[in-house]
């Protein structure tokens, strides 16, 4: 397994983020997210984006910087991403808020479903939420992780979708885009079990803050 993390801006709650990167590791930043890996004391391999919203000079202590123009169709995490996929990345980790803008977090979000389709787990997490797409298969949550609630929301329509070891559980239901009842469970025990035998959701933890 071959693991990235990219790091996006907007506001993080560091002391609550477990995952960070280790030895071999590729570490990548979407303009000011560099600045969120900084804080976190992560070193930054790759620095990319139009740099906006990175304020003063460029930071000199990256091995590698891509200046794309302001005008793209991608934005500058898609362009982070889709770098870490190139150079191999089986397991990428999106660090940054999925707060603010609300089209930047959704844009976000749909990276998830994009990664699976190309075999490659995802994961984007800020500290209070941390987010996975699942489809036809089962998901465990355990608990201690920090998380007090859990929320499944469907992208499309997603069947045969169960809950086991929840304090509302599910069996066998169907969860609509357009209809989300699936939202603020909490585990009971050690674990939850997932299972979607048909589609695919979003498994948001979330903790309050």
């Amino acid at each position: 397994m071959k693991r990235a993390f990219v790091y996006t801006g907007g506001e993080i709650f560091a002391e609550y983020i477990q995952e960070k990167p280790q030895d071999g590791d590729i570490v990548i930043a979407a303009d000011s997210g560099y600045n969120n890996a900084k804080n976190m004391g992560v070193k930054v391999n790759i620095l990319i984006g139009d740099f906006d919203s990175l304020a003063g000079e460029l930071p000199k202590d990256v091995d590698e910087i891509l200046q794309v123009p302001a005008k793209k169709d991608l934005t500058d995490t898609q362009l982070a991403v889709e770098k870490a996929v190139r150079m191999g990345a089986t397991q990428i980790t999106i660090v940054g808020s999925t707060s603010g803008r609300l089209d930047h977090a959704l844009s976000m979000l749909a990276i998830l479903e994009g990664l699976h389709e190309r075999h490659i787990r995802g994961i984007i997490l800020n500290g209070q939420n941390r987010v996975s797409y699942v489809k036809n298969t089962n998901h465990i949550l355990l608990s201690g992780q920090g998380y007090k609630y859990f929320s499944l929301i469907a992208t499309d329509i997603a069947k045969g979708v169960s809950i086991e070891g929840a304090k509302y559980p599910l069996k066998n239901k169907t969860l609509d885009r357009k209809l989300q009842f699936a939202v603020s469970n909490e585990i009971e025990g050690n674990a939850a079990l997932i299972t979607v035998k048909k589609g695919g959701i979003l498994v948001i933890e979330s903790r309050d803050i």
